[in-house]
């Protein structure tokens, strides 16, 4: 059977456990590029152009991974979740943007909750395009989906119960493709937690209740998943030390919504941005310097 290549960026951070557990379940053969190093990344920049942000040039040098090592490529397309809750550009270009630049055959399905384009009947959609039975595809969807839903809420279960920590704690305000990373984001979590600093992150929160928090801020937001991380601000605001704003250079709506929220909160916050450039030696003495401050304010 033909294999199936999942690259390690942008949706794979929301819907792994959904997709490797569908795919097992039907018996289809995938591989996931490996978690991200300087090839990759060398290999995103080098099929990317300028403008796109650091995570889009990371998401096609994983896609640029698969050359040769798989059949199809799984480039799903998510465009909303409703009226106000859009997505931003690169989830909704993604499969033109990859089916254009490499050869390799692409599956796909689309989320457009506007037009009832949800995540299940891109699934079924997709089980068909695999040459699966309905009654296979549905009995393979409901045990990914029961797996997928059971690790997310004890992830959620996890999350608030750093909340009660003695220690200081820090939210990270930033998208799991971001914060989990191994070039992106993970260095400064791993950083955090080795200076005995509790670390929230925002994307670990009931995302019904976040998205709903979020127009606190303002009502005229609709990003659908910044959205959902600063609604996590929200309800974290007297719970946590202080908080990370983390984003991929040159992220519009990251630069939109988080400046939006820099203005309005009273918590001690630290901005970063991160490029192809940024090293995380520099990175660190920022970090260094936070966490110092804060040791100072909560003494």
């Amino acid at each position: 059977m033909n294999k199936v290549g999942i690259p390690r960026g942008i949706f794979y951070y929301y819907y792994k456990d959904l997709w490797t557990n569908f795919f097992d379940y039907l018996d289809v053969p995938y591989i996931v590029s490996p978690k991200t190093n300087k090839k990759i990344l060398r290999m995103g920049i080098k099929h990317a152009n300028d403008e796109v942000c650091f995570a889009m040039k990371v998401f096609l040098g994983h896609v640029a991974f698969f050359k040769d090592k798989c059949d199809y490529l799984f480039i799903p397309r998510i465009d909303n979740f409703k009226y106000n809750n859009q997505t931003c550009t690169n989830f909704l270009a993604l499969y033109d943007l990859v089916k254009n630049i490499f050869p390799s055959p692409v599956l796909h399905y689309n989320i457009d909750l506007e037009h009832k384009k949800t995540v299940k009947k891109g699934l079924f959609y997709l089980g068909r395009k695999l040459g699966k039975s309905n009654k296979e595809i549905r009995k393979a969807y409901k045990k990914a989906y029961k797996f997928y839903k059971e690790k997310k809420e004890k992830e959620i279960k996890e999350n608030l119960l750093k909340l009660k920590s003695s220690k200081l704690k820090i939210l990270i305000v930033s998208h799991p493709y971001i914060t989990y990373d191994e070039i992106l984001g993970k260095d400064i979590s791993n950083y955090l937690e080795k200076h005995n600093i509790t670390v929230i992150y925002s994307d670990k929160f009931n995302s019904k209740i976040t998205n709903k928090l979020a127009l606190k801020y303002s009502k005229d937001l609709y990003f659908k998943y910044n959205k959902d991380n600063i609604g996590a601000l929200k309800y974290c605001e007297n719970k946590v030390n202080g908080v990370i704003f983390l984003s991929a250079f040159p992220c519009g709506p990251d630069s939109l919504v988080n400046e939006l929220v820099m203005r309005k909160i009273k918590l001690p916050y630290l901005n970063l941005v991160l490029d192809d450039n940024s090293s995380f030696t520099g990175l660190e003495t920022r970090l260094e310097s936070f966490i110092d401050m804060l040791g100072e304010l909560y003494d």
